[in-house]
């Protein structure tokens, strides 16, 4: 996993929980927690993190990763305006992940392994969209997802029917858009 992950975790412990918790979980995890965004780190170094801050907070693995995607998304617009301006919705935003956001993030951050998406847009009322990724964090595609609906001023209502971490063969999410009133 690059290291950007893991700055972008640190920088929302640190934001929404201080410093302190960061400094915690690190000790709890066995980590030093020195990482550069460009460098590959094993993707069980998340996971320990991810195990500390569940027993730490008191919430399950899934509800540690959707926080931090809910709370990373605002820090990555910020960061890399260029992959969100231009869209009107949450809707039009997912649907440059594959052709548009992962072949950029894979040019800044060699190596990545961006998960891929498959999209069902028979509906215009609903986005169906499937989730591909030997990691498995499907719910920190779930927490970015309702930080991009908060970011264009939307409430996105999230159903996963069948997810992989429940013994389903693939991850689906039934997402419906609400424009919130400014």
């Amino acid at each position: 996993m690059k290291g950007i992950v893991f700055n972008l975790l640190e920088e929302v412990t640190c934001q929404q929980l201080g410093e302190e918790t960061w400094d915690t979980l690190l000790e709890d995890a066995e980590m030093d927690g020195a990482y550069t965004s460009l460098g590959s780190y094993p993707d069980e170094d998340l996971m320990r993190l991810v195990a500390a801050a569940s027993a730490r907070l008191s919430l399950s693995p899934d509800e540690v990763v959707r926080w931090f995607g809910v709370h990373a998304l605002p820090l990555m617009a910020k960061r890399y305006g260029q992959f969100f301006e231009g869209h009107r919705s949450t809707r039009q935003f997912l649907l440059t992940l594959n052709g548009v956001i992962h072949p950029e993030v894979l040019k800044l951050y060699p190596g990545a392994d961006t998960p891929e998406f498959d999209y069902d847009l028979s509906s215009e009322d609903r986005l169906v969209m499937e989730y591909k990724s030997r990691r498995r964090m499907c719910a920190f595609a779930e927490g970015l997802i309702t930080g991009a609906a908060a970011h264009y001023g939307e409430e996105v209502t999230i159903q996963r029917p069948k997810c992989v971490n429940r013994g389903d063969e693939q991850c689906l999410f039934h997402l419906s858009f609400k424009k919130l009133e400014r």
